[in-house]
């Protein structure tokens, strides 16, 4: 699991940042600089990041290959910061009945391909709260790194993404299935 706080912190900040100057100003405040979907595409704010030497949390883009991807972290790493994490957040595809289709196949493929840890959003990948819990389990026995799940106490008062948001104690379930899956699959949680 990756976890970044900056010393004496008690959780990590991880911010979305847009703007290639706006980049300092939140990496001040940020413990870890988030390239959405996107921008996953956008130049110069990869190369804004890259030289912020804080990690960054980069997300597939919805249509990317796994060669665009990793082709936009090596942005990043040109410019020196090799604290990059992939993050697995879905693609689109024809499936209507989720937000995305999440890519398990891209977590095994990035290890073999890259030195660069991976995360899963099963959150945004599936856009429905009753799918977190079976992907994430998968995206654990897949290999990956970390997951992103939003939480939430009152998802229906979310002001956004609420649908695919846990409740604390679902939340706490999937973190006991996660180590039973982990286990089975010769891993630690």
């Amino acid at each position: 699991m990756i976890v970044v706080m900056r010393p004496g912190a008690t959780q990590a900040q991880v911010a979305e940042v847009v703007d290639p100057q706006a980049v300092p100003l939140v990496a001040q405040y940020a413990d870890v600089l988030q390239v959405g979907a996107r921008h996953m595409q956008h130049t110069a704010l990869l190369h804004a990041v890259g030289e912020a030497r804080q990690p960054v949390l980069l997300k597939r883009g919805m249509m990317a290959t796994l060669e665009e991807w990793l082709m936009a972290a090596e942005y990043i790493l040109s410019r020196g910061n090799d604290q990059v994490i992939l993050c697995e957040r879905g693609i689109r595809t024809f499936e209507p009945y989720t937000r995305h289709t999440l890519d398990i196949n891209a977590v095994p493929l990035l290890e073999q391909l890259s030195h660069l840890p991976v995360v899963v959003d099963p959150s945004h990948g599936t856009g429905r709260w009753d799918l977190v819990e079976p992907v994430a389990r998968a995206a654990v026995a897949a290999g990956a790194d970390g997951l992103l799940v939003e939480v939430h106490p009152h998802p229906e008062e979310a002001l956004s993404d609420g649908v695919q948001a846990l409740t604390p104690d679902r939340f706490a379930a999937l973190m006991r299935s996660l180590q039973a899956v982990a286990e089975a699959v010769g891993r630690t949680v």
